[in-house]
């Protein structure tokens, strides 16, 4: 196994800008609640006797989530090649698809899937900003 200098100098990707993706996974997985229902109402109780209900439309909430993930598609698309394959095979080190040492497995498996669907397939994985971290923490050992 190499020491992990080596291991960051071989990397494409910054460690730095991976580090911002999986701020930026975080944001969006935060701005993901489950108990938000878009332009429902609720019912609120002021006292024991006043009730009022109350409609929101959810546009603030959407507007942000909007952002964060206009601004992580456009980090993504802004990587090359072999840096795209390379957050995607940090990814999968991160969930356990593949151990640290198998990275150049992982990186040939990641350069198989298209780059288009970079910034969609990452947004789809459901602990992205966890399994970035883990991949990025394994694979600096």
């Amino acid at each position: 196994m190499r020491n992990s200098q080596e291991r960051e100098w071989e990397l494409s990707i910054g460690p730095d800008t991976v580090r911002m993706l999986i701020l930026k996974a975080k944001a969006l997985s935060a701005g993901m609640r489950d108990d938000f229902d878009a332009g429902s109402e609720h019912e609120i109780e002021f006292d024991g006797e006043s009730r009022d209900l109350q409609h929101h439309h959810g546009l603030a909430e959407e507007e942000t989530e909007d952002l964060t993930e206009r601004e992580f598609r456009a980090l993504i698309s802004d990587l090359n090649v072999d840096e795209a394959a390379e957050l995607i095979a940090l990814a999968w080190i991160g969930r356990g698809d593949f151990d640290a040492s198998e990275w150049d497995e992982a990186l040939t498996a990641a350069k198989q899937r298209p780059l288009r669907q970079t910034a969609r397939y990452l947004l789809g994985l459901p602990q992205l900003a966890d399994w970035l971290e883990q991949g990025l923490e394994s694979v600096a050992e």
